[in-house]
């Protein structure tokens, strides 16, 4: 049973940066594609970074220069850094894994950003 569980979300004003966690269990992991999707009032959810086995990653146009995925295969661990946040980067963040024809999600953690 795969499980994942973010933390690190809060409030922080324009400019401000958080560190986004999570933490996976049940799956081999190191050999998984690792993503954050975000999803805001009224939206859809959307990718916003991809950070695949080899560790090559990708990032949504709206985030690429100020956030950065990384991840740890040892602690099963996939992170988000976010710099220069804009009140429009306001969402609850998910943590996404794929699995063959698998995807899983965490819970969500709330980022806020006041301008």
């Amino acid at each position: 049973q795969v499980e994942l569980v973010e933390s690190g979300g809060g409030l922080v004003q324009a400019g401000g940066s958080l560190r986004l966690s999570c933490a996976a269990s049940g799956s081999i992991f190191r050999f998984n594609d690792m993503a954050w999707y975000r999803q805001a009032p009224g939206k859809q959810r959307e990718l916003v970074a991809r950070i695949f086995s080899s560790g090559s990653t990708y990032y949504a146009h709206s985030v690429k220069g100020r956030f950065t995925i990384s991840r740890d295969n040892a602690k099963k661990m996939v992170y988000l850094q976010m710099n220069s946040l804009k009140p429009e980067d306001t969402a609850v963040y998910y943590c996404n894994l794929v699995e063959g024809l698998n995807r899983y999600w965490g819970q969500g953690t709330q980022v806020t950003v006041s301008s």
